[in-house]
């Protein structure tokens, strides 16, 4: 609201420094001011509030040292999340933007989902939640939507540098006062997204299907949605599965969010985007702001649920993080860089995967069945080894920065 007032009041009134509205910088700044102070200052009187609501977390004596002392530690506070992100989005963020109005609806649509969750297991003492069956619905609904508006949207578009100067597709770039021409081809509606580690780092999903231009077009964009359902899904589930310890999710979530951020703004950017020879996003700068505002969110809800948590974000807040960050990384078409930056999220996934699926085999071949692991999703397993619950989340946050790393050098080495 008050970036689309600026801008009325630039076009109609010359008000000095009203200008400022316009570059990312600032907006993503003010952001990130908001929703950290939005966190902090309405976060503790949710916290009470639902204290009050006696809305505490159901806690399972799985034999894990500090477990019981968390019963009744308030859950839902996924509200503070994304309450936080969502009024400085709704200040400085620009609402005509489809990038933007994507990751919006993504918001109130994930953040109900967990909710919905939530207020079974709270309200109608239901242990088990939301049905794992709705929850993949709203999940692949989730997908379709961001597929099929990537696929129709005509402001959705990627454009890429050429050195053909005789080009009439310019963008003339200002530079502290000076003015440089960039050439660019025609925007393109693709299914383009980028890969590791490749000199040539673009994977076309076209390259998926053979046929006909008609026929391979339209499989195309459909392996494409196909593709946002699984990532959507299976990301959203891996931050959901990782919400086990104090200050686990949040804290690593921050920095994944910290690396896409800075993916949209070179991806959005013409000069950063042609010298790291990655896709051209027009208008996916926007996402920027988005990510500030994330991750004020994240680390004003840090402060309160920082072990000993004062509470917990529940599944409106680990659904919905997940499922964002899938829906982010789609966005900006980095998709695949996915289970390198999200690398946490995958193995506490797989931890689970191959604990279930080796107990079954083993029960039927042996009659009996076995473990791999102490106990599975991983940071439980080294809970049962022995290990500090704040020095296990110390060190899976040294692993995510670790990997945030990598995720970034991936743009030179190829």
């Amino acid at each position: 609201m008050l970036y689309h007032f600026a801008q009325y009041l630039s076009k109609h009134f010359d008000i000095p420094g009203i200008g400022v509205f316009q570059y990312l910088s600032f907006r993503a700044s003010i952001a990130l001011i908001v929703a950290l102070l939005v966190a902090l200052l309405f976060g503790l009187r949710i916290i009470k509030f639902l204290q009050r609501k006696q809305i505490g977390e159901e806690i399972r004596n799985l034999g894990l040292e500090g477990q019981m002392q968390k019963k009744g530690t308030p859950t839902m506070g996924g509200i503070i999340i994304l309450t936080s992100v969502l009024v400085p989005i709704f200040l400085l963020g620009d609402l005509t933007n489809i990038y933007i109005i994507l990751i919006i609806i993504s918001t109130f649509w994930l953040g109900t989902l967990g909710f919905l969750d939530d207020y079974i297991k709270v309200f109608k003492k239901n242990k088990e939640g939301l049905s794992g069956k709705f929850k993949i619905i709203g999940q692949v609904g989730l997908g379709v939507i961001v597929g099929a508006t990537m696929w129709c949207s005509s402001d959705i578009v990627v454009r890429e540098k050429t050195d053909q100067i005789n080009s009439d597709q310019v963008i003339t770039v200002s530079n502290y006062g000076e003015n440089d021409v960039v050439y660019v081809t025609n925007p393109e509606k693709t299914t383009k997204t980028t890969i590791p580690f490749v000199k040539n780092n673009e994977f076309d999903y076209s390259m998926l299907v053979p046929g006909s231009w008609d026929v391979d077009h339209i499989l195309s964009w459909l392996i494409y949605v196909l593709a946002a359902i699984f990532i959507i899904t299976a990301v959203s589930n891996g931050a959901n599965l990782t919400d086990g310890l104090d200050g686990l999710t949040s804290g690593v979530s921050a920095v994944i969010i910290i690396v896409l951020g800075v993916l949209a703004y070179l991806s959005g950017n013409v000069i950063y985007s042609g010298y790291l020879n990655i896709m051209y996003i027009p208008n996916s700068g926007e996402l920027v702001v988005y990510a500030a505002a994330f991750v004020g969110a994240l680390l004003g809800f840090l402060w309160y649920n920082g072990y000993p948590a004062q509470v917990f974000m529940g599944d409106t807040g680990s659904l919905s993080i997940g499922g964002i960050i899938a829906v982010f990384a789609l966005l900006i078409r980095k998709e695949l860089l996915l289970p390198i930056l999200c690398g946490v999220f995958l193995i506490e996934s797989l931890s689970v995967i191959i604990q279930v699926t080796y107990f079954k085999y083993t029960k039927k071949r042996y009659g009996e069945g076995k473990r791999i692991f102490l106990m599975s999703p991983l940071h439980h397993h080294y809970q049962k080894k022995g290990y500090f619950e704040s020095k296990i989340v110390l060190r899976f946050w040294i692993i995510q920065l670790l990997l945030a790393a990598i995720t970034l050098v991936t743009l030179k080495i190829r």
